[in-house]
């Protein structure tokens, strides 16, 4: 092993807040207490948060994950994941007599209210968005097919062909970029300009602090790495931060076990951060594989402080 007075030196900038966000912390704690209350197994509809090792965790634990209801029996509890389902999920349930549990994270919630509110006051919603993400799946699956029609980025705002342009709502996906985002809603209310907004934005708390977070360190990285997995949208989005904020370059990595060292030999300023399903044990595990071969420095650098929690369900709280 190479003695630590030879070692190459590197400064870790540490991203804060990072990792679990309280929608996430909330899921996850449902599926454990499903599990605790009712034995196993519990079948969970979809990644209950995108990230492998949570997964991983959770089948030892006793969850069986699957991407349909048709795929659950009709006897065991089914836990439906934190971004949420299209309302004939849990109608489909009911009909089946399931026992079921809506770990949809409350602020997805929210959007679909909102949703549900505008279509009731006759607009035509728009839902900025990515095409395929469950939660997109799951808004646009609140309303009746052809009341919401789904943008994904400008060229869309600007292709958009309104049937009345006076009555639009926007809605959004609660996990997007800040800053593209709001490129889209610019272009949407130059072109209709009394589009309804979201009474309070739609782009989740934990996405702004994370990303805000990001942006602050970014500039002073030869590499950013972000903490998530592939199918996590807040995680690709924070990459995409690092880079357009100023890191010479910018990747995901899931883990230490993922660790790009060739590209890390050449960056004496390293940033960190971790998405909202990644969870801080990752994080650690990360520094911790630096140290094994650098003379490490970390520096935590935090934007704001969040200390927002969202109750279980009233069934698993005692």
């Amino acid at each position: 092993m190479q003695a630590a007075k030879d070692r190459l030196s590197k400064t870790v900038l540490l991203s804060a807040p990072r990792g679990f966000c309280a929608g996430v912390d909330r899921a996850i704690q449902i599926v454990e207490r499903t599990i605790e209350k009712y034995g196993a197994p519990v079948y969970v509809r979809h990644e209950i948060v995108h990230n492998t090792h949570v997964v991983s965790r959770l089948e030892e634990l006793g969850a069986v994950f699957v991407e349909e209801l048709d795929d659950c029996p009709d006897d065991r509890p089914v836990v439906f994941s934190a971004h949420g389902v299209p309302k004939s999920v849990p109608a489909a349930a009911q009909a089946r007599n399931m026992h079921y549990l809506d770990a949809t994270c409350p602020l997805v919630s929210k959007v679909h209210v909102e949703a549900e509110k505008h279509r009731r006051d006759g607009r035509h919603i728009l839902l900025i968005g990515h095409a395929g993400h469950p939660e997109v799946i799951g808004t646009m699956g609140q309303i009746p097919d052809g009341a919401m029609s789904l943008i994904e980025d400008e060229a869309d705002a600007r292709d958009y062909n309104a049937a009345d342009p006076e009555n639009l709502a926007l809605v959004t996906q609660t996990t997007l970029s800040v800053d593209d985002t709001q490129g889209i809603i610019k272009v949407l209310q130059e072109r209709f300009p009394s589009i309804a907004l979201p009474y309070k934005e739609d782009i989740c708390y934990a996405t702004t602090n994370r990303q805000a977070a990001v942006k602050e360190i970014a500039a002073n990285c030869d590499l950013f790495m972000v903490i998530g997995s592939p199918t996590s949208s807040n995680s690709k989005r924070l990459v995409e931060v690092a880079e357009k904020a100023g890191a010479n370059s910018s990747i995901l990595v899931s883990g230490a076990e993922a660790l790009d060292w060739d590209l890390i030999e050449g960056s004496p300023t390293i940033g960190l951060s971790a998405g909202a399903s990644a969870p801080e044990y990752l994080t650690d595990g990360v520094i911790a594989a630096l140290r094994s071969r650098y003379n490490v420095t970390v520096n935590e650098i935090r934007v704001t402080d969040e200390n927002i929690k969202f109750h279980l369900p009233r069934e698993l709280r005692t």
